[in-house]
């Protein structure tokens, strides 16, 4: 409750700054832009010691202490209100305030890299400086330059590999009945480690349906919903869960990783009951769906065996056969999930 009050006002206030320019912009049309800043600055001023004189009260002569360039805010008050009265009727509201919004968090990232003005020295980071270069790069040419960056988040949120490569040798194996070549090969290839032949091939079968998940199904899902942003998040959290060396931060990062996972992993097992059998979906995951303590591979692994009817234990051709199953259903999923934002974005 203690967030709520700052935050209306924040909202009330970028409402306001929604409507300045072009009230001021009317104002202008007098045929003054200095006029109509006068006349704004004339009205604020006459409120804002209304409000002093009545609620505040606090005496003046504490503004002796501050250093000079504090008196200067009022300049940049000026050059903002005037040449908001002036770009709004020429550029439109939305352009001149998405530059404006530019300019203003690129000033805000140097301001707070180099502690200027007295404020708490904040670094660059990678996730800072691509929200700003999207903002940035979406004034521009329509948005067009920003393309290729969400291109090359995207491409690198999709992550390297190829899982049916991967898969080779372990099919391989497999099919000639060499458990213990396949043993080997699961192990070395996929990281996977069974004490016997049936719980092997459900580890692997977990492994296709997590490595798909994580690699496509979950970037897809933050990449529609908020932007690179949230793919680079997303991606970064993946990396440092797997990499990270101190124990804290792989275990904050693995939390927030599974909050990240929650939903869109819910949204791909119900994508598996529309796709496959609905019914046994359904009954795997009558109890799991909200449970937030299952881990989003633990879901996916069994909504996915679920729909797709794999056996518990298959040598040979029959084993082999229950991969392609899993496969086939999660590209009928991509297929679904690619239908479904194309009638988003048409209704968008």
């Amino acid at each position: 409750m203690s967030a709520l009050f700052p935050i209306l006002m924040t909202i009330l206030a970028g409402i306001g700054v929604a409507m300045q320019p072009p009230v001021n912009g009317t104002l202008a049309r007098s045929g003054s832009v200095i006029l109509a800043a006068l006349v704004s600055f004339g009205v604020g001023t006459i409120i804002l010691l209304g409000i002093w004189a009545t609620l505040d009260r606090t005496s003046h002569t504490t503004l002796k202490d501050v250093p000079w360039w504090a008196w200067t805010g009022g300049i940049y008050g000026v050059i903002f209100v005037s040449t908001s009265a002036y770009a709004a009727p020429r550029l439109g509201l939305a352009s001149m305030l998405t530059i404006a919004i530019a300019a203003q968090l690129a000033a805000a990232l140097v301001i707070d890299h180099y502690g200027l003005i007295r404020l708490p020295q904040t670094p660059i980071t990678g996730m800072r400086a691509l929200g700003v270069l999207l903002v940035l790069l979406k004034s521009v040419a329509y948005g067009w330059l920003a393309l290729p960056v969400h291109l090359l988040v995207l491409i690198y949120g999709l992550g390297r590999g190829d899982v049916l490569a991967a898969l080779g040798p372990f099919r391989d194996a497999w099919r000639r009945d060499d458990t213990e070549a396949a043993y080997l090969v699961a192990a070395r290839d996929l990281g996977v480690q069974a004490d016997e032949p049936g719980e092997l091939l459900n580890r692997v079968q977990g492994y296709l349906l997590w490595q798909a998940y994580q690699s496509f199904f979950a970037v897809i899902f933050w990449y529609a919903l908020l932007g690179p942003v949230a793919v680079l998040a997303y991606r970064l959290l993946a990396l440092t869960t797997e990499q990270a060396q101190q124990v804290a931060l792989r275990e904050r990062a693995q939390q927030l990783r599974h909050a990240f996972d929650w939903l869109p992993a819910r949204v791909l097992a119900s994508s598996f009951a529309l796709v496959g059998d609905f019914v046994s979906v359904s009954r795997a995951l009558l109890h799991e769906l909200l449970n937030w303590q299952i881990s989003a591979a633990q879901l996916v692994d069994h909504a996915g065996r679920a729909a797709a009817n794999t056996p518990a234990s298959a040598p040979g051709d029959v084993g082999l056969h229950s991969l392609d199953s899993l496969w086939q259903m999660l590209v009928r999923s991509a297929l679904l999930w690619y239908a479904g934002f194309a009638v988003w974005t048409l209704l968008l």
